[in-house]
């Protein structure tokens, strides 16, 4: 009687260490050759980002039934930059405040370290302040009426309070992370009306306004931080009740073209350029931009918002200059929007498989952080929805945009380029070949049913069925 209860005991116990879906993502993503791994989100949440029984390669068939993807290795298209959110000044406050050193060391590995968590590879930075930051300011406020075109008072004090400290420990955990800076509102002194929240730059501090982005980019190197590209402007034609400014694009054209892009070329600074980071409606303005030549050459790409318009306007702008990149640098989720099934599928569809398909280096949501009041706030968004929530108590709660960033920014590895896949209706692809020769392929099975898929590279394939509302990442390894 000992003697089998002791065998069901040891039974059961080699049982419960066998892979059936884990829920663990600090997993090696990696895979032995002739491997696929799998990675499932289902609209249910029954499993979030769940690693799924690992599966064979086998010989490629041609009677297969069901839903047939096609990879194309050799079908390279666009090199990949990185996925991530935006690290506000928000959201460094809530990690460098609300989190112990042990908290907040567990976290920043969860997201920025591929092997032990996510692997977010791209962040954005706001330029002082935003509709998410503690206070409105700039890096050369002076008292009304007063001006400083020489930038004698600049200075980047605020941003040491929090959010260069969390960029520093960042940058400890993934050193190659690219960086993208974006300005809401140049110095009041510098607009039309004398203030942060609106208005127009004054033509003649144009040359004034590019030398702060000089003084930026150097005050930021001294501190160890690279930014790999910026954009002149957020959201340019928004203006707000928060730091904002109008900026038609002749005046954006004129700003690249005559001012910014000189200033950057002669401090041999180079940051990328990145036109317009605005919605997806208005394709013309990067175009109006990319149009002249003499700014064209200061421009790296353009990049794109998704609070109107559809994500295939990064065509058009690809079809017409097809030697600059496309990039997508912001959407927010909040609580206009609960249900979890509906903003996966909605942000796998134009984010991360949508925007890729369409040309986008690079995929980038809102708040990386914010509390569970949805802020802090600076007179913007009053029930957005951050990456994860940080709640008091160090609480750290991971929202379906974590999940959804996740099946990306895991596998998908730095240096990895877009390929080919064959179209299909009866799902929603995207597929990566990254530097070790690994494939992954990002698949929404949006429909009320489950999928047959069979996943065909070379002259191997994979078969597995995908569940009614998932997200499954495939990583092969041939």
């Amino acid at each position: 009687m000992i003697r089998t209860l002791f065998l069901i005991l040891l039974l059961s116990a080699v049982l419960s260490c066998k892979d059936h879906g884990s829920s663990d993502n600090n997993t090696d993503p990696g895979t032995a050759d002739g491997r696929v791994t799998v990675w499932v989100t289902t609209g249910n949440q029954a499993r979030l980002l769940a690693r799924d029984t690992t599966l064979s390669l086998v010989p490629k068939r041609t009677d297969n039934q069901g839903v047939t993807l096609t990879v194309d290795q050799a079908g390279t298209l666009q090199e990949m930059e990185g996925f991530g959110a935006a690290l506000t000044e928000s959201s460094a406050y809530l990690i460098h405040t609300r989190l112990n050193t042990s908290q907040r060391k567990e976290l920043l590995q969860e997201l920025f370290d591929r092997e032990k968590g996510i692997g977010i590879s791209y962040l954005r930075i706001t330029m002082g302040a935003s509709d998410f930051s503690l206070e409105d300011f700039t890096y050369c406020d002076r008292p009304a009426g007063e001006t400083d075109p020489e930038l004698l008072h600049f200075s980047i004090a605020k941003d040491q309070r929090h959010l260069i400290p969390v960029l520093k420990e960042i940058l400890e955990i993934s050193p190659r992370i690219r960086i993208m800076a974006t300005p809401w509102s140049p110095p009041a002194w510098m607009k039309t009306n004398g203030k942060l929240a609106g208005g127009k730059l004054k033509p003649e501090y144009y040359g004034a306004y590019a030398r702060y982005f000089v003084k930026y980019l150097q005050a930021y190197q001294k501190e160890g931080i690279t930014i790999d590209a910026l954009s002149p402007q957020n959201e340019p034609l928004h203006e707000a009740a928060y730091p904002s400014m109008r900026m038609e694009a002749q005046e954006q054209l004129d700003f690249i073209k005559n001012h910014l892009g000189p200033q950057l070329e002669k401090e041999n600074l180079k940051t990328k350029i990145l036109a317009y980071d605005h919605n997806w409606d208005r394709p013309d303005y990067p175009m109006t931009i990319l149009a002249d030549p003499d700014a064209r050459k200061y421009v790296s790409g353009s990049a794109f918002h998704a609070y109107a318009g559809d994500v295939s306007a990064m065509t058009t702008v690809h079809e017409a200059y097809k030697d600059k990149g496309l990039y997508f640098t912001e959407i927010s989720g909040g609580q206009w929007a609960t249900d979890f099934a509906g903003n996966l599928g909605w942000n796998m569809k134009n984010i991360f498989i949508g925007a890729p398909e369409n040309w986008s280096k690079n995929a980038l949501l809102w708040n990386l952080a914010l509390d569970e009041h949805h802020g802090p706030v600076n007179k913007g968004c009053a029930d957005c929805r951050g990456v994860i929530t940080i709640s008091e108590g160090g609480l750290v709660q991971r929202n379906v945009e974590y999940y959804a960033l996740a099946h990306l920014s895991k596998f998908v590895a730095d240096g990895a380029v877009r390929v080919k896949t064959n179209p299909v209706t009866a799902v929603k692809q995207v597929a990566f070949k990254n530097p070790d020769g690994s494939v992954a392929v990002i698949v929404l099975n949006d429909a009320d049913d489950l999928r047959r898929l069979n996943l065909v590279l070379d002259d191997v394939q994979v078969t597995a069925n995908q569940e009614p509302g998932s997200v499954a990442t495939y990583l092969i390894k041939k």
